[in-house]
């Protein structure tokens, strides 16, 4: 069954076609039969009641410096569609909190992958917290006093915004840094959130393994070795992939988590591991998909392909 697939992205033109998980998920999508058509979430709409988008049709190639070619611009009703794949990157800001009010509108009786609803209600660093024994000590707040007493109490930790992503914005601070002052100095500039402490685990050193699942199931992992002398490890930052096998403790983790997973309709996820701790679960844009399928052969976006004609065919 041929679907019609609405991808909300960030612009095409600047995607890498050998690491960019959003690319695998249209490409496998082409090679099934399905027709793509992209647009960023700036061109969403809403009146009366109809959600429209202003995007084209798209077809992709794996040529580098060539990999598409685009219609004419169009304005279309996201009804119109058998499934939208919401991928555009963080910030979790309130403009894609906007974007999923949006496509709440429209779904289920259009697919939204994840769902819209619970992506906006499991934020990523937040979500985690709900799974008792999972996470290593962690502290969300702006109290300033309660940073440092929690500092005083764990050491060495890790500060990083609650809405970011990528890594950007992750710093350690070991027990005696006198940084910290400045540093929850310019997280209170950028915005009114809180932020997350939490204690500094030596086992990134080894790595932060990214694990994909599939409507909960894990599918595998990769990964992701921080540069020498750096503690983020995510690839976008200078972080390498390596090929990496799921332990005992990281299947433990995902059948924890999966049946809420699976529960509220977020069907793609990527989960963070370091060491026997998760740190994040991954709903908005997870990557990790083509250095998944490099290393293993394992294509998550053919799993999750499957999953979803299976869920359309049953509508």
């Amino acid at each position: 069954m041929a679907l019609k697939v609405a991808v909300q992205m960030d612009p095409v033109e600047g995607i890498n076609i050998h690491t960019d998980t959003t690319f695998l998920m249209m490409e496998t999508a082409q090679e099934r039969g399905h027709s793509l058509w992209v647009y960023t979430p700036e061109r969403l709409s809403l009146e009366e009641g109809h959600v429209r988008a202003r995007g084209r049709p798209l077809t992709l190639r794996r040529e580098l410096g060539n990999h598409f070619t685009a219609g004419d611009m169009e304005l279309r009703d996201l009804e119109e569609f058998d499934v939208v794949l919401m991928r555009q990157d963080p910030p979790f800001d309130m403009a894609y909190i906007t974007a999923t009010h949006f496509l709440e509108k429209v779904h289920p009786k259009v697919l939204v992958v994840n769902n819209p609803a619970e992506v906006r209600n499991a934020p990523e660093k937040l979500f985690v917290t709900g799974f008792e024994g999972v996470q290593p000590p962690t502290l969300i707040t702006a109290d300033i006093d309660a940073i440092y007493d929690f500092r005083a109490r764990h050491g060495d930790m890790v500060l990083k915004p609650l809405y970011g992503g990528g890594g950007s914005g992750v710093a350690r601070l070991k027990a005696d840094d006198p940084n910290l002052d400045a540093l929850l100095e310019l997280h209170a500039m950028i915005g009114r959130e809180p932020v997350i402490a939490q204690k500094f685990l030596p086992a990134v050193a080894q790595g932060d393994k990214r694990i994909l699942l599939v409507d909960g199931e894990p599918v595998g992992a990769i990964n992701r070795v921080p540069a020498a002398g750096q503690v983020r490890s995510n690839l976008r930052v200078g972080g390498r992939a390596e090929q990496v096998e799921l332990t005992a403790r990281d299947k433990e983790l995902c059948a924890i988590i999966g049946p809420q997973l699976r529960a509220r309709g977020l069907l793609f996820v990527g989960i963070d591991v370091i060491g026997d701790y998760l740190t994040e679960i991954n709903v908005t844009s997870p990557t990790g998909a083509q250095q998944l399928k490099r290393f293993s052969g394992v294509d998550a976006t053919a799993w999750m392909w499957d999953r979803i004609e299976e869920i359309r065919a049953s509508r």
